[in-house]
């Protein structure tokens, strides 16, 4: 492994994941807290209102983060903390909790990466609006952008517009396992091109005030596999659910327009929203993409059922994954590292308009804590960590532009429908307590970050003893101890 010395290795979080605090200083609801409040919605019946109590401990989590040695925090910032009803007034304690953290960042030496929205829309904006599904969305969240700016944009350089606005789209607002819970083909298209919008006319808000930000999208993104390449409508399945996940928001921004065959699929749906002149407002330039890569997507020949539940409806609405290879993380999700690899060339060979990738999340979920010692020997985190950065490097290496790799997640957290359930991070969290217990996966990513990379290019032997390196002192020990709760 060889990755250029000015490699950027970080580690990943989200607001409503970590921070908790849902009702203090003046911080609005968001779309996420009715969601956990409803029935039903969040395994467990699990809330965000303590979450990870990042708010208050956020300067324990950044010292953590210093012996772990990342050199970038991508963080999100609260729509409804900034400005509690989506519009209108602002909240100046929720600004100055953002001002403390970037500011203890980078007195760590560690540069913070802020991501817009990472899916906790102010409640007001859904119930007197519609939320993303209302046009006027893309103007309230630009000057939602042009206030992070005027806030932080004096210490803060990359700036992330919208997380994963696929899952925004389909999983909030088609299948309703996500905020809002919606479940609405029409509104879901309509949510699909207000977030084109909303990315380029966020970017323009950003540059408007600090010309020098750096920004761009983060998408997930996949491989789509395909059981029988013979079969002619598994070959049309795979090229729409390549169109829907991984082209739309790309096509969109740097040609003006979306994927043929979606404007055929979508047809009316689409045609009713897209108002003339957006396509030429939807294009706009980025510094850098983000890709949050878990795994490869299988589709095999859907079962009479699939068929019979999708018949005249919507050709997505079909589980591919249970094609899938395994072995599978506790989300039963597959393991494909080469896919990461094989992602990064084909971005790079089919838009190589961009310039700079990274690696915004990669990441697994199981459920190892901490055994008799005090010890989280998470082996299975170790070997997908290791394994998906090396996919990283031989990308690197043929060329790839890829410039940054953040883990996700820095600490367990609040896994969205899942509530508290499934485990991605690095540092363990006991819930009732709330102590953090960095895992074995910490210390290997440490070393990984400390070699830039250079010791998974160690033999086998090596990287086994560095899994269970314990020299020096423990990742943490003076993270926790003497640091006392920030308010």
């Amino acid at each position: 492994m060889k990755f250029g010395e000015d490699f950027n290795w970080g580690t990943a979080t989200a607001a409503f994941q970590i921070e908790g605090a849902s009702k203090e200083d003046g911080r609005g609801e968001s779309i996420w807290d009715r969601f956990c409040a409803t029935p039903g919605k969040v395994a467990n019946g699990d809330t965000g209102e303590v979450a990870c109590d990042h708010y208050h401990r956020f300067a324990e989590d950044i010292a953590i983060m210093k012996d772990l040695g990342v050199q970038s925090y991508r963080f999100s910032i609260a729509w409804p903390r900034l400005i509690p009803g989506g519009i209108g007034a602002r909240e100046q304690r929720g600004i100055d909790f953002y001002n403390r953290l970037i500011d203890g960042l980078l007195e760590a030496g560690i540069q913070p990466t802020a991501t817009l929205y990472h899916w906790d829309l102010p409640q007001a904006l859904e119930e007197n609006g519609g939320g993303w599904a209302n046009r006027d969305i893309v103007g309230q969240f630009a000057d939602y952008a042009t206030l992070a700016a005027e806030s932080f944009g004096d210490r803060v350089a990359n700036w992330i517009t919208l997380n994963e606005p696929w899952c925004t789209t389909w999983l909030g607002n088609f299948w309703g396992v996500f905020a809002p819970g919606i479940k609405d083909l029409d509104t879901s298209i309509a949510v699909a091109h207000h977030t084109v919008l909303a990315h380029a006319e966020a970017t323009r808000a950003l540059r408007a005030v600090r010309p020098e930000i750096r920004s761009g999208i983060t998408l997930n993104m996949t491989n789509h596999r395909v059981d029988d390449e013979s079969n002619a409508e598994l070959m049309r399945l795979k090229t729409l659910q390549d169109a829907n996940l991984n082209r739309w928001w790309i096509e969109s921004q740097l040609f003006g327009t979306y994927p043929q065959e979606l404007v055929e699929y979508y047809g009316d749906s689409l045609a009713r929203v897209v108002k003339d002149g957006d396509m030429q407002l939807a294009k706009i330039d980025s510094e850098f993409l983000g890709i949050n890569y878990y795994n490869d997507s299988f589709i095999g020949t859907p079962t009479p059922e699939q068929v019979a539940k999708n018949a005249g409806t919507f050709v997505f609405d079909i589980n591919s994954n249970e094609k899938a290879p395994g072995p599978y993380t506790d989300m039963g999700w597959p393991i494909t590292p080469k896919g990461l690899e094989d992602l990064l060339v084909r971005v790079h060979k089919e838009w190589p308009q961009f310039t700079e990738l990274a690696i915004t999340e990669n990441g697994v979920a199981y459920p190892d804590g901490p055994d008799a010692n005090g010890e989280v020997n998470d082996v299975l985190r170790i070997e997908y960590l290791t394994e998906h950065v090396k996919s990283v490097g031989r990308a690197v290496a043929a060329g790839v532009p890829v410039k940054s790799y953040y883990y996700w997640s820095l600490m367990d957290n609040f896994e969205w429908a899942e509530g508290y359930s499934k485990r991605f991070g690095l540092i363990h969290v006991d819930y009732e307590t709330l102590k953090r217990t960095p895992k074995n996966s910490a210390k290997v990513y440490r070393d990984i970050i400390a070699t830039n990379g250079a010791i998974l290019s160690a033999p086998d032997s090596q990287i086994d003893s560095a899994k269970h390196s314990e020299q020096g002192a423990p990742l943490g020990s003076d993270s926790s101890a003497d640091i006392r709760r920030n308010s």
